[in-house]
């Protein structure tokens, strides 16, 4: 069994069973439907951080699990046999070796250490190379058996049955073994990862690191040895490691009392400690690491170095013998231990070696994994019944115990649960005289959970021993026990009838005189200095009989002044005489302090100044309606006379007798008799005596309705207040409250900073002092920022006013740059008024900059986006100064400083108030060039998936040097190819359903619609084309993205966009060709006009693919992509196109030559005679030729046109029929 944060425990059928300490089943390690496995458990680990369990198993094998997938070995170690050994080809267990002990090193998972029957114990790091597993093992203890010597077991997977008779066990069998466990604290010697390993023999203490070495080795004594102790003990033994913890650690179940928070320095951790033992005798050993300097020879150079290295120490503490022989060893804490002998578990406290606690136990009702094995005779029952080291573990203080068929949970009483113990029981004496012997350091058995300290531990018992009386004298005196059995008498009569309560009636009226008799002959022989006021209220009931001034009088004389209060308030219903009583004491003790000549010591003093402070508290009560000192509500009436009361005699002007009416006497405070009495002389003194808790008082009192009805009569707090500044300031000058303000400010408990500027506040509403400046400071010095902010803006001090906003602790960032903001905005719009003219006032702005720009470390640590917003606004020229006031090693704030300024405005943005309106519409202006490239150069290492929008958000004119913001990109491989084709396909996407819904819907403004979502399209696609131009002028060669895979991506996004759109364009938008007379409606125009944009967007696409082919040379045309053949081709039906545009242009020069032979022949023709300067017959005004259409006049033009028309010499021309007959005559 394992029991270190889970409960493993191994099965007979080879499988471990892992439960959490919540009973629950966590996992089943092994595969449950495997109908063979590798033999029975016989060892199990669980691995330093919960994660791997170890199983050691009876044929030998080992095997690894983790508990995240436990159904297969996560490692497995298969035994070996003779003849592998032999060959040196293999190390390990024998075939048919139980593993009697495993545990994993430190904190390593496929680190282990494990023991079989036959004395032999290796070391295995369980690794794997190239997926398969490659363990080594190295041998630490034991040799190998002669081959003929093993008896060969039946098969590798089942256990061993030898026929022959048991031969005897050697002194060479491993009996217990165990590696140190990390503690809660590094310690030097887990570096060497230690293993103790104990025979019957010797312990043996070995370091596998760094470097397997054998440390420790230790003989049995001889005293051990003797034939007639030995016996069965021979091979009993046992150990156990105990690893550094801090002894505030919750692996010690008594720790010292927490520390107040100050510099005392943590207590050292402990040390490893090993507990071991042979028999009955205990053995302490303690493990440490010391340092020293070696001179090592260079084998290389031969020079002598000298170097620090570390050895192991052994220190043999204590040893001692238990009562019998020791089956297993645990440790509870890092005191105690837990032994298991043949017939008891025993505690005992390694410190002082003695025995703490004793409990009869049976080690038989343990799980023994040898006891199977008594049947066939190779181990004797009593050997077998006593092998049950491995059914008992500690964890945490809890003890599990592992039995046949459960498992059981303990853990040690402590004081407090043994005391329990008996109160459950009702035997309160018993339970007082165990608490008492626990108090005087007597008590048996273990202490833990009390402190070490005597004094720490006093004071804890004695309020536990305080609350059992208390509870016993309530449960002696119930009415419970007139029921219960713990108090019944033969008669029947339930009641104590013994002499001490013989003839007395069992009731409160008579037992409680007898108990108040007793107690009043200690309280007048001063044996009992303080009462409770309940005692002395039962004590001034006992006595009313002789008479109220009796009593009076009995506790004046033996100053029972709580009996005396509530004499006069419940009996006399007078609760100003109690205050009278304590002033007098007041003015004694102050008599006494004036003269120190006549002044007893202070135990004699002392009375009389508890006495007296009993004022306060009398005062808070009853002016609160509350009695004193229950602290029970007065009724109305009552509590109403005595608030009256009590107000009228504290804040009376004058002195005054008390009682009033005759026999009164004059209530005097002057310190000399016979001095002079000042005004409001009560209220003076008990403010002179102790003003804070006078004070207190009245601010209890302050809170009662009371106070709230002016009209009744009674006091007002207005009134109180104006007569206490009154007492104040006919007591104090103005020097006296100037000290006062600097003792508020140089008070250095920061725990009341806020109470003292409070109280400065009210001060200096009623006082003006006349250092301002001093004070000032002294403000600044004990953060009075409140009051700095309302001075510097009455004064106008903008400056200071702006650091007292930024120093404030108090002040969030949103409430800072909001007030700051308002600053500014204040000197912008009204620099200066009648009040702030003055030389000290007037700040210009430049000066507010030059304080912000002091002021940026704190305003970038309070919020850096909220710095830039404000920089930006007010003070833009700071921009460069705040980035470099961050550091190297702030790439994330100057990023977060800078995309608040310069990228895209996020939903944030957009949740302004009317306050705080949007900051901007675009990229700010004041950003400096050099910051502009640093912002793409750590947006393209912080958020690269974000460059591309961030980017078109700045695509400005003229705003960013887009040469240097590609370089900067391709520095950082921003912008991979495949990714951004991926997002212009999934953009053109969304835009393509976009467009087809608008032309689909047939909005009122579709026009505008189509042509913002054509300019996108056309912006997306041009990005698209410059990446794939890009990438195949670069010939870059990544097996992600191919250039051809590029442009296929581009060419096949076009194409789906285009007959996307053309799908859902209307008939008379696709058919539109030269129908441009302007007769048709404006949508149909909008998106013929989109169509043939995206077709040209193709075209271009097509012109530059086949640009950039033409790039490509013949080595990269077979480098194998999927897309070759795709390019091959296009590139051959470019070749083509090539070719018909060759010939198209030869062509073209053939019959431009032939054209311009034909016009010239024509034009040599056409020059001939005389040409008509008008195309107009000069006589009629018609066309010479009729070219106009309509009707007779058509007929009558084409008739004249067939006719003779004359030209004349000066270019006028005629029909025929129109050359008028002088002109005719002429010309022919």
């Amino acid at each position: 069994m394992a029991a270190n944060g889970f409960i493993c425990i191994g099965t007979q059928s080879g499988r471990i069973l892992v439960f959490d300490f919540k009973q629950t089943l966590r996992c089943i390690c092994g595969d449950p439907a495997a109908k063979t496995t590798v033999g029975a458990v016989t060892a199990v680990a669980l691995s330093h951080d919960h994660t791997f369990v170890a199983a050691g198993h009876a044929t030998g094998h080992i095997q690894l699990f983790d508990l995240k997938k436990p159904h297969v070995p996560a490692r497995s170690v298969p035994p070996t046999t003779l003849a592998a050994v032999a060959s040196g080809r293999k190390e390990g267990h024998l075939q048919g070796s139980r593993i009697v002990s495993i545990g994993f090193i430190a904190g390593r998972h496929t680190a282990i250490v494990t023991a079989d029957q036959t004395g032999l114990a290796f070391y295995h790091s369980l690794g794997k190379a190239l997926f398969f597993e490659a363990s080594d093992v190295l041998r630490i203890l034991g040799k190998y058996p002669n081959e003929e010597a093993v008896v060969p077991g039946p098969g590798p997977h089942t256990l061993p049955l030898p026929l022959h008779r048991r031969r005897p066990r050697r002194t060479n069998t491993i009996l217990a073994m165990a590696s140190l466990p990390l503690g809660t604290v590094p310690h030097p010697t887990d570096a060497y990862n230690v293993t103790a390993l104990l025979t019957a023999a010797k312990l043996v203490i070995v370091g596998l690191k760094p470097s397997p070495k054998t440390w420790y080795r230790k003989h049995r004594d001889e005293d051990e040895q003797d034939e007639q102790m030995m016996g069965k003990a021979k091979f009993r033994a046992a150990l156990s490691w105990f690893p550094s913890v801090i002894p505030s650690s919750p692996t010690n179940p008594a720790p010292p009392l927490p520390a107040k928070k100050d510099n005392t320095p943590q207590p050292p951790p402990t040390t490893p400690m090993l507990i071991y033992s042979w028999g009955s005798t205990f053995h302490l050993l303690l493990l440490s690491e010391i340092k020293t300097m070696e001179k090592i020879t260079n084998q290389r150079t031969g020079k002598l170095t000298k170097v620090e290295v570390g050895r192991l120490v052994f220190e043999e503490k204590a040893r001692w013998k238990a009562r019998d022989n020791v089956h297993a060893i645990q440790w509870l804490n890092a005191k105690q231990i837990l032994a298991v002998t043949a017939s008891a578990l025993e505690v005992y406290d390694v410190q002082t070696r003695t025995l703490v606690e004793h409990v009869h136990f049976d080690p038989s009702l343990l799980l023994s994994p040898t006891i199977a094995h008594t049947v066939n005779g190779a181990y004797s029952y009593p050997d077998a019944i006593g092998d049950i080291a491995h059914s008992v573990r500690t964890y945490k203080g809890k003890i599990f115990f592992l039995g046949r068929d459960e498992v059981q949970v303990g853990t040690l009483l402590t004081w407090a649960d043994r005391i329990l113990s008996f109160v459950e029981n009702g035997d309160f004496l018993s339970a007082i005289d165990l608490t008492r012997s626990y108090y005087l350091g007597t008590a048996p058995g273990n202490k833990n959970g009390l402190p070490e300290d005597p004094l720490e531990l006093r004071k804890v018992v004695g309020e536990k021993m305080r609350e059992l009386m208390v509870a016993s004298t309530r449960y002696a005196f119930s009415e419970d026990r007139m029921t219960d059995g713990t108090h019944h008498t033969p008669d029947g009569r339930g009641v104590d009838r013994t002499s001490l309560f013989e003839n007395l009636a069992y009731d409160d009226a008579g037992i409680a005189p007898i108990y108040l008799e007793r107690f009043e002959t200690f309280v007048l022989e001063y044996d009992v200095r303080a009462v409770d006021p309940r005692i002395a209220q039962r004590l001034i009931a006992m006595h009313s009989a002789n008479g109220v001034p009796t009593v009076v009088q009995l506790c004046q004389t033996h100053r029972l002044y709580d009996a005396l209060i509530y004499v006069y308030t419940r009996a006399m219903r007078d609760y100003v005489a109690p205050v009278v009583e304590m002033l007098s004491l007041i003015r004694k003790v102050m008599q006494l302090r004036r003269s120190p000549a006549a002044a007893p010591d202070e135990t004699a003093l002392e009375p009389l100044v508890v006495n007296a402070y009993k004022v306060y508290p009398f005062l808070a009560d009853v002016l609160s309606g509350l009695t004193y000192p229950s602290e029970e509500p007065l009724q109305d009436e009552e509590a109403t006379l005595a608030k009256r009361d009590l107000y009228s005699f504290l804040f009376h002007g004058r002195s005054s007798t008390w009682p009033r009416g005759d026999g009164g006497k004059l209530v005097l405070t002057a310190e000399e008799e016979g001095g002079v009495e000042p005004t409001y002389p009560y209220c003076r003194m008990l403010l002179r005596f102790d003003p804070e808790a006078f004070l207190h008082a009245l601010d209890l009192a302050f809170e009662d309705t009371y106070l709230n009805d002016e009209t009744s009569g009674g006091a007002s707090r207005l009134v109180i207040v104006k007569i206490l500044l009154e007492i104040l300031a006919s007591s104090s000058s103005s020097s006296v409250l100037h000290a006062i303000l600097v003792g508020l400010t140089t008070d250095v408990d920061r725990s009341t900073r806020e109470d003292r500027q409070l109280a400065a506040e009210y001060l200096l509403s009623t006082y003006t002092p006349h250092d301002s400046e001093q004070l000032l400071r002294l403000f600044e010095d004990a953060g009075f920022y409140r009051i700095l902010r309302t001075w510097h803006r009455q004064e106008g001090r903008w400056s200071p006013l702006l650091l007292a906003y930024l120093h404030d602790p108090d002040v969030q960032p949103p409430e800072l740059f909001a007030n700051i903001d308002k600053i500014f905005t204040t000197t912008t719009i009204a620099p200066t008024t009648a009040r702030t003219r003055s030389r000290d006032s007037s700040v210009p702005a430049d000066d507010l900059r030059a304080t912000v720009a002091m002021a940026l470390p704190d305003l970038l640590g309070a919020s850096v986006i909220d710095t830039a917003r404000f920089l930006d606004r007010h003070a833009p020229q700071l921009h460069e100064r705040a980035i470099d006031s961050m550091g190297s090693d702030a790439d994330h704030r100057r990023f977060a400083y800078l995309h608040c300024l310069l990228g895209p405005p996020s939903a944030d943005d957009d949740d302004d108030d009317d306050e705080h309106p949007p900051l901007r519409s675009g990229p700010s202006a004041a950003v400096p060039p050099r910051l502009r490239n640093a912002y793409v150069a750590l947006l393209c290492e912080i958020d690269p998936a974000s460059a591309i929008p961030s980017l078109r958000y700045l695509s400005l004119p003229e705003y960013l040097e887009w040469d240097e913001a590609l370089r900067i990109c391709e520095e950082h491989e921003v912008g991979r190819p495949k990714d951004a084709m991926d997002k212009v396909e999934a953009f053109e996407r969304r835009l393509s359903a976009a467009v087809g819904g608008i032309l689909a819907r047939g909005e009122g403004d579709s026009v505008g619609a189509l042509n913002a979502s054509g300019h996108q399209q056309h912006g997306d696609w041009r990005t698209g084309v410059a990446v794939c131009v890009e990438r195949s002028r670069t010939q870059a060669k990544d097996v992600d993205a191919p250039v051809e895979e590029l442009w296929f991506q581009l060419l096949h996004t076009q194409i789906g966009t285009v007959q996307a759109v053309s799908s859902c364009c209307p008939s008379s938008a696709t058919d539109r060709h030269d129908n441009d007379d302007g007769d048709g409606v404006e949508e149909p125009a909008a998106a013929h006009h989109t169509l043939e944009t995206l077709r040209s967007l193709v075209q271009t696409t097509f012109s530059a693919l086949v640009s950039a082919s033409a790039r490509t040379t013949s080595a990269d045309v077979g480098r194998g992509t999927p897309y070759t053949e795709f390019r091959t081709i296009l590139t051959g039906m470019m070749e083509a196109y090539r070719a018909e545009g060759d010939m198209l242009v030869i062509t073209k020069h053939l019959l431009d030559r032939d054209v311009f032979e034909t016009i010239e022949m024509a034009t040599r023709v056409r020059a001939r005679g005389w040409a008509s300067k008008m195309e107009t017959c000069a006589g009629c005004r018609r066309p010479l030729t009729g070219t106009i259409i309509g009707g007779e006049e058509e007929e009558e033009d084409r008739d004249r046109g067939k006719g003779k028309i004359t030209i004349m010499r000066t270019g006028m021309a005629y029909h025929g029929s129109c050359l008028p007959n002088q002109l005719a005559t002429t010309s022919t």
